[in-house]
């Protein structure tokens, strides 16, 4: 999305989780092994119901709160019986991770958790210039008030540079950044409510200004590989930054020269939009497809994600056990 001025204010911010109960529906949810669901879509909406965020902020919104105590036989149903349920489980997935991502939300909100959505990428305009966009505006089934959600899902390498002593964590796009995307959250998409061009269009629409901003980023963390990358390119051990969740969904990282020499047998190319929670397929590992992928890499010098799977001996299904990206020689090259 783009950005705007940083407005003067504040929002209001979820009351603080303090924990679920034994029936909350989260708890049975998170527990259970998601590649039992067949269906894609059914399985990304069941990642999206508990997956860690990256960044764990008082604004933060947490689905697992709202859910209703029988989400997980829809989504049983859903997965049974796609037709039956939200078009997008049904729908040509889109290769355009952000798109695919927000119309899984919308389904989420009005299928799974009751929210009422008012508008979707409402553009905010200025005399000159378009100031940016509200990702969503909704009404909560709860409070019956107006929220404006963020939502965004990202992917991020940690790199340590050796001159300063930092860490970056880096998107493939080594130009997109998690502290830029942070702050960028935080400060900028988070505030937009507060511009007065903002309540101008709201008021077009006939929808009250929204009393509280929540953002949903959930996502991975792609660590160095330990060991032999640490030898022959001394990088260190790195830690998770301070906002991200301990519980982090988390994978690692690797060069291409570093993977050519290593067994590839059992990996899989993972393509967009099917880097949402894990992998599952019921054909062995196709070994030309991942030796395309790799060369893919030198030619466009763009990192790709790998899952390594195993064979289930009960579904004889082929499961992830992790996940990685692999990245040309000279990245992050910035």
């Amino acid at each position: 999305m783009s950005t705007g001025p940083t407005p003067t204010g504040s929002v209001s911010t979820e009351p603080a989780f303090t924990g679920v109960s034994e029936t909350h529906p989260a708890t049975s949810l998170s527990a259970i092994d998601l590649t039992q669901f067949r269906v894609p879509a059914v399985r990304h909406l069941a990642w999206m119901c508990h997956a860690p965020q990256l960044l764990d902020s008082g604004l933060s919104f947490y689905p697992s709160n709202h859910l209703a105590n029988d989400v997980f036989a829809t989504l049983l149903q859903w997965d049974a019986h796609p037709e039956i349920g939200p078009a997008i489980l049904t729908a040509i997935a889109k290769p355009r991770l952000g798109l695919y991502f927000e119309e899984l939300y919308e389904c989420l909100l009005t299928n799974l958790l009751g929210f009422e959505v008012l508008a979707r990428n409402l553009q905010i305009r200025g005399a000159e210039r378009t100031l940016g966009e509200l990702d969503f505006v909704v009404r909560n089934p709860r409070t019956r008030q107006i929220e404006h959600h963020e939502v965004a899902v990202k992917f991020y390498l940690g790199v340590y540079k050796q001159g300063s002593g930092a860490t970056f964590w880096h998107g493939p796009n080594a130009i997109d950044r998690l502290d830029l995307k942070t702050r960028s959250l935080l400060e900028q998409q988070s505030q937009r409510t507060l511009l007065v061009e903002t309540a101008a269009a709201l008021q077009v629409l006939g929808i009250a200004q929204p009393v509280a901003t929540r953002i949903f980023m959930p996502g991975y963390l792609f660590y160095p590989l330990p060991g032999a990358l640490d030898e022959e390119q001394n990088i260190r051990p790195l830690s998770a930054p301070p906002q991200v969740p301990a519980n982090h969904e988390r994978g690692h990282w690797f060069y291409l020269d570093q993977a050519r020499r290593g067994d590839t047998h059992d990996w899989v190319h993972l393509q967009k939009p099917h880097w949402l929670g894990p992998w599952v397929q019921t054909e062995a590992p196709d070994a030309l497809a991942t030796a395309t992928a790799l060369d893919a890499i030198e030619a466009t010098g763009t990192p790709r994600l790998f899952a390594h799977v195993s064979i289930d001996p009960v579904t004889n299904r082929w499961k992830e056990t992790e996940r990685f990206f692999i990245v040309p020689t000279h990245w992050p090259n910035l």
